[in-house]
């Protein structure tokens, strides 16, 4: 019997991108994917081997988490990060 996180997405959704500014902004895209993998956040903590609060703090937008948890629990729900220069303004 497969374990559930090998039934995780893993790498990543073309055309499901997007650029965050807020830790509000990250938190809804943690939340949205794990609805989508209609998971509960105490599935992620567990899974995660991180509490509860941390989950709801992380989709609440809290911009004290720890940033090691946040990758790992983007990692667990098939999310990276990406980081580039801007591109430049035309104004």
């Amino acid at each position: 019997m497969p374990s559930v996180t090998s039934t995780l997405p893993s790498g990543n959704s073309q055309g499901q991108e997007a650029t965050i500014r807020s830790s509000v902004e990250l938190g809804a895209v943690v939340r949205e994917q794990r609805k989508r993998l209609a998971l509960k956040q105490l599935d992620i903590a567990g899974m995660g081997n991180t509490g509860n609060r941390f989950i709801v703090d992380l989709e609440n937008g809290k911009p004290t988490v720890q940033l090691q948890k946040v990758l790992d629990v983007m990692d667990l729900l098939g999310l990276e990060l990406v980081v580039r220069a801007k591109a430049a303004r035309v104004l």
